[in-house]
């Protein structure tokens, strides 16, 4: 359709669908800084909080640096950042006249969180949304991410301002679900699948955490929040269950510790894998 004579230039008063309204996503995406080289992104999202989103990007880049990759970790949750505690990071972010430098962990994972900015990481980030999305962007703009294989964006929860930005502003190959067990699961999972489908950003699969708690008696599996619904949920989008991740004090302690790099559970090695074979 073409632009009317009676134009006003005002889109905010029309509804005509005019070819100057159409945008194509990729005209959107942001270039990362030029001496960045990075093959593969992928998104960890949630439609909640809580449900352990930080705890499965983390050990996902850990996994695949284990195999061999150089991965980072792109820590897009401004208000909460949690990603270097889990890897036990003091240090500050330093920079250049070329662009900032993210954290290296003690296994060589970089890493880039609004944590490793502030002079005091207990202070709360009270800022509103257009500040938070140019942040992330600049996350990913100024930031010399260098030979990273796989990098993994820890997602704020939610649909709102924030996901929206790293959805439209980072060229995702994929994302990864993470949720829980419970009986809302299946409201939560169709909010993130649908955004997902709605930015055009295929999905790698669902991993579920705290599926379940081992009893340290008997070994018995116990479904502390009841029954999972996972599977029919996966099966309603058509996606793959990747993994199910269990309640595991031992995992608490070591990321409470900042040493989730010495974490030796198998839970997760569908999931690299999945991402590993991943074409987008």
């Amino acid at each position: 359709m073409e632009m009317s004579e009676a134009c006003n230039h005002d889109c905010g008063s029309c509804q005509a669908d005019c070819e100057s309204r159409k945008v194509d996503p990729k005209d959107m995406l942001e270039k990362p800084n030029q001496l960045s080289s990075i093959k593969k992104v992928i998104g960890v999202v949630s439609g909640k909080g809580g449900v352990g989103k930080s705890l499965v990007t983390s050990m996902m880049a850990v996994l695949l640096n284990r195999r061999g990759y150089h991965t980072a970790v792109l820590d897009a949750d401004i208000t909460g950042p949690s990603v270097p505690k889990v890897f036990g990071l003091k240090e500050k972010a330093m920079g250049s006249e070329f662009g900032l430098l993210p954290v290296r962990t003690k296994t060589g994972i970089d890493v880039m969180s609004i944590n490793l900015l502030l002079e005091d990481e207990e202070a709360p980030v009270i800022w509103r949304g257009p500040i938070l999305g140019g942040t992330v962007k600049q996350f990913w703009t100024d930031v010399i991410w260098t030979d990273v294989d796989y990098m993994f964006v820890d997602m704020p929860p939610g649909t709102g301002d924030v996901p929206l930005t790293v959805f439209q502003s980072i060229p995702l190959d994929g994302i990864i679900i993470v949720t829980s067990p419970q009986e809302l699961v299946s409201m939560i999972v169709g909010k993130a699948v649908n955004m997902a489908k709605m930015m055009n950003i295929p999905i790698v699969g669902i991993v579920e955490n705290m599926s379940y708690v081992k009893c340290p008696d008997c070994g018995k599996e116990i479904a502390v929040f009841g029954e999972s619904h996972v599977e029919q949920t996966a099966a309603n989008y058509g996606l793959e269950v990747l993994a199910r991740v269990p309640i595991d004090p031992d995992v608490a302690k070591n990321c409470d510790a900042g040493l989730i790099e010495l974490v030796e559970g198998q839970w997760l090695n569908g999931a690299a894998d999945a991402v590993e074979k991943f074409q987008g």
